[in-house]
């Protein structure tokens, strides 16, 4: 991650403050990511991501291209990640596998405008906040939002769930 980060400051020519003024993110913590010293949260990513106005999985660098499912490549708080693909230029769009541990919760900061999520449920049950409420999702069921509020993912219930989330770019109005 500490590559890309150095890649896309230096692609912006922004220093450590101006990148930290537009992503929120203090430049002692950038200058540590840089250095590898350490890793950022998924919200943090997220901030770093929205900042640049890039894809999440452009501070992943190189992802396997086969078609097994990768590894997980965040794991924090009882939430993994795993890129499922990549940003692709052509769609606007990536995919993400997450799997929330039992009885957890994550909340995720606004996207940029004009970023759309899709959720489909996989395995279990869950919920996700979007404007201010909680909406129940079973297995197979999912769901678009726009992401560029507030929103989180929440399991309940005593067992893994496992679900797909595609997001977006679309730069557009609202769905």
């Amino acid at each position: 991650m500490g590559l890309q980060l150095k890649s896309a400051r230096s692609n912006k020519s922004w220093s450590l403050d101006t990148t930290s003024k537009h992503t929120g993110v203090s430049k002692a913590m950038l200058g540590q990511i840089e250095r590898g010293e350490s890793s950022p949260t998924v919200s943090k990513l997220w901030e770093i991501a929205n900042g640049f106005e890039l894809p999440l999985t452009y501070f992943f660098g190189e992802l396997a291209t086969n078609n097994t499912l990768p590894e997980k490549l965040i794991t924090e708080q009882s939430i993994a990640i795993a890129t499922l693909f990549p940003f692709d230029p052509k769609t606007k769009s990536e995919i993400f596998l997450l799997t929330l541990e039992p009885l957890h919760q994550h909340m995720s900061v606004p996207h940029n405008t004009g970023v759309i999520e899709h959720l489909i449920v996989i395995e279990g049950e869950m919920e996700y906040y979007i404007n201010n409420q909680w909406h129940h999702l079973k297995q197979g069921e999912f769901v678009k939002f726009n992401a560029d509020v507030e929103h989180g993912y929440r399991n309940l219930s005593s067992k893994k769930t496992t679900f797909h989330n595609m997001i977006f770019y679309t730069g557009e109005e609202k769905v």
